[in-house]
């Protein structure tokens, strides 16, 4: 299954991911905010790759002046019910529908990974203005707590592919580029948790690329199976996920 074949696959799965798919700690803008040396509110912000609008709408609470990037189209019409009052464009990371030196912040939250960075980075450095930032970050597995480790390598098994030593997709090209671009990268890691319920744990997981390119009855049999399993663990259906949010902020001079 192509790249290309997984990221549109969520366009099938906007409400589901607009349920399931954890938001982000109040820390990580905090962070963003601290290297911009700046605060968000007032800043224009493009959101990357927006979706259903999870990370849009927090930079938005935060007083930023935001718009929508997101080339599905389901994605889209999620985000426009969400937000109504947020403008969204079409288009992704590698031909940015935007004017050059518009924007003091340009942020992919959990889409980097669908752009060509050869492309991607040169487009940030474009649309932002000097002294704007480019920030990208992920929710990553946090492997140190036992059954979401057993619970990824259960995933990776179902899906046919190999349990990834890494929490989220390299972004070794990202920095490398940016260093030669003259952006200046800062990386920060911050921990954080919440607790849903059952099912909404389960839309989550099944929210990934990897399970919606399967077959439907592939999905069911594991949601069933794992279904079980988590209420042996969890028996009262509250489900305590953790997350180690891993972010790069790289700002232009």
């Amino acid at each position: 299954m192509s790249a290309d074949s997984r990221a549109h696959s969520f366009n099938a799965a906007a409400d589901q991911y607009a349920a399931g798919r954890p938001s982000y700690p109040p820390a990580l803008f905090d962070f963003v905010e601290q290297v911009m040396r700046r605060p968000l509110a007032g800043a224009r912000v493009a959101d990357v790759g927006a979706g259903t609008g999870i990370a849009t709408a927090l930079l938005r609470a935060r007083g930023a002046d935001v718009t929508g990037v997101e080339p599905g189209d389901a994605m889209a019409a999620r985000f426009r019910t969400g937000l109504p009052d947020v403008p969204i464009v079409r288009g992704d990371g590698n031909a940015l529908p935007l004017a050059d030196a518009s924007h003091d912040l340009i942020t992919y939250a959990q889409s980097w990974q669908w752009t060509d960075t050869a492309r991607s980075v040169p487009e940030a450095l474009r649309v932002l203005r000097p002294g704007g930032a480019l920030a990208v970050w992920w929710n990553t597995t946090a492997f140190d707590v036992p059954w979401i480790r057993a619970q990824h390598e259960r995933i990776a098994h179902h899906c046919g592919v190999a349990p990834s030593p890494r929490a989220r997709p390299d972004d070794g090209d990202a920095i490398r580029l940016a260093g030669l671009s003259g952006l200046r990268a800062v990386r920060r890691r911050v921990r954080w948790s919440r607790t849903v319920p059952l099912d909404t744990h389960l839309a989550n997981i099944t929210s990934r690329s990897a399970f919606l390119v399967l077959a439907e009855d592939d999905r069911r049999s594991f949601l069933r199976v794992e279904r079980e399993r988590l209420r042996e663990l969890f028996p009262d259906g509250a489900v305590e996920e953790a997350y180690v949010v891993d972010l790069l902020v790289a700002t232009r001079p």
